[in-house]
């Protein structure tokens, strides 16, 4: 199924299109996100049914709005706390991501140097003890996520790759981090793929997390803090009345003194948020359980996350009962911002995340894959999460996480907070925290720039990593795109 012959080759992916055989490895597959596929589901909560007031109202009932929860009791266990979701706990980004937990706030090290280089030791410092914080809450209320230490393996494919993989190896070592560098035959005594050239195998600040089992654990935690969750109450509108903020829902209104939004990649209720996130369509698949015969073929016996370095990404992972996680590569805009459920499902990306599977994974020939689904980032032009305040500060967002948020989202949630209580914090001092990311211009400009920067970056993955003229005018405006 489309192996690679010789792992020196300019382009690491075959060029051919994919096979029927590799259609038919997730033919059957259940189009639905694995982590939600299990009887530890909890039933939906109820909706909302009548119009109530709060000291602070969530909007988003994802990771960001239940820290936004947490954080909001613990600090003050007075205060009324109500969070909305339109659907249900983790049915969207925070239940299909592939539970990189990382305690980067910019999105890879490489990227906070290019963008913030002067607060780059604080936003590593923050990061780090963000992460500390956060797994030390994870414990402390008992939830079951299947948290595990492994740190992650970031590998190379092509030999320019290597070059890069020491630099950023050399950038964490300097901020703090544990890493290893692993030459061919050490990365591949780690994960077998005659793909692999180079590792760099980050100890610190990385781990891997269920993080449906997250999400539902963190909701057990807000109830049990006091605070309510209301399940299918989408809100409408928002907006400001008689010195309090009205959220209209189609069950009723709640008039809080304070609003976070952590709405992620659905339309932002402010016009901060609509103008610099767009939503960008990822997609994964996940195989049955491993025999032990195939389990052995790949070793992997330390289970670390894994991705490779490329603009056009892979990640992948072990699950709990030893199915590989495979999702990335390649991230989708729907024109207007599109939002649907039949975008959830994708053939055509399934069909290449497939052929790259078994090119990657040849040893693993003829394994079905049992789940296969797609789901909606929030992706802003800087990379990482952006924060502010609107309605005479009565309103804070935290959004735009791009994909690597499951850590970083407790992190945003207390900015939030520091912002709306008037906190001087250190993480609100700073110019990157300050800040917000370039907007996207409107459609139809906004599509034609997504889809020629997609295309430069993949045509740059194909000549070693050379940027055209596109791509380096948009480094030098501080400008991108990535999922």
């Amino acid at each position: 199924m489309g192996t690679r012959t010789d792992a020196s080759d300019t382009w690491p992916w075959p060029t051919e299109p994919p096979t029927a055989a590799h259609r038919a490895a997730y033919a059957d597959a259940d189009p639905a996100p694995f982590w939600l596929d299990t009887p530890a589901r909890p039933d939906a909560g109820p909706a909302l049914a009548e119009s109530i007031e709060c000291d602070l109202a969530v909007v988003g009932a994802g990771l960001s709005g239940l820290w936004s929860a947490v954080l909001a009791r613990e600090r003050d266990p007075t205060r009324e706390v109500v969070v909305l979701e339109g659907d249900r706990v983790a049915n969207a980004a925070s239940g299909r991501n592939g539970g990189f937990f990382i305690s980067s706030l910019t999105h890879g090290i490489g990227n906070g140097l290019a963008r913030f280089p002067d607060e780059l030791g604080t936003l590593e410092r923050l990061g780090l003890d963000s992460f500390a914080a956060t797994a030390e809450a994870i414990e402390r209320y008992g939830i079951d996520c299947g948290f595990e230490r492994t740190g992650d393996i970031v590998v190379a494919l092509e030999p320019h790759e290597l070059e890069w993989l020491e630099e950023d190896a050399a950038l964490l070592r300097g901020h703090g981090h544990e890493v290893e560098m692993l030459d061919r035959d050490r990365v591949r005594a780690e994960v077998a793929s005659d793909t692999y050239l180079a590792g760099r195998w980050q100890k610190s600040g990385s781990a891997l997390v269920d993080p449906a089992r997250l999400s539902w654990g963190l909701a057990r935690a807000v109830t049990g803090l006091g605070a309510r969750i209301f399940e299918n109450t989408r809100v409408e509108r928002l907006a400001r009345r008689d010195g309090a903020i009205e959220l209209r829902t189609g069950g009723g209104t709640v008039r809080a003194r304070r609003v976070v939004l952590a709405t992620s990649a659905f339309p932002g209720l402010v016009g901060a948020i609509r103008r610099r996130v767009v939503p960008v369509y990822d997609y994964v698949l996940v195989t049955e359980p491993l025999s032990r015969e195939q389990r052995d073929s790949i070793g992997w016996r330390r289970r670390q996350g894994v991705g490779d370095t490329a603009n056009q990404f892979h990640y992948y992972r072990l699950t709990a009962d030893d199915r590989i996680l495979w999702g990335g590569f390649d991230a989708v805009y729907h024109y207007g911002s599109g939002l649907r459920r039949e975008l959830e499902q994708s053939d055509r990306a399934f069909a290449m995340l497939a052929q790259h599977f078994f090119t990657t994974f040849p040893q693993l020939e003829g394994i079905r894959f049992s789940h296969r689904w797609g789901g909606a980032i929030d992706t802003c032009s800087r990379f990482f999460a952006f924060t502010g305040t609107s309605h005479g500060g009565r309103v804070a967002h935290t959004v735009g996480h791009t994909g690597l948020g499951v850590c970083a989202s407790r992190f945003g949630a207390g900015l939030a907070l520091d912002l709306l209580d008037g906190v001087e914090s250190e993480a609100a001092g700073l110019r990157s925290m300050r800040s917000r990311p370039t907007p996207f211009p409107p459609e139809p400009l906004r599509w034609a720039a997504i889809e020629l920067t997609r295309n430069r970056l993949a045509a740059a993955d194909r000549r070693q990593g050379r940027r055209g003229l596109w791509l380096r005018t948009l480094d030098c405006l501080g400008l991108g795109f990535d999922s």
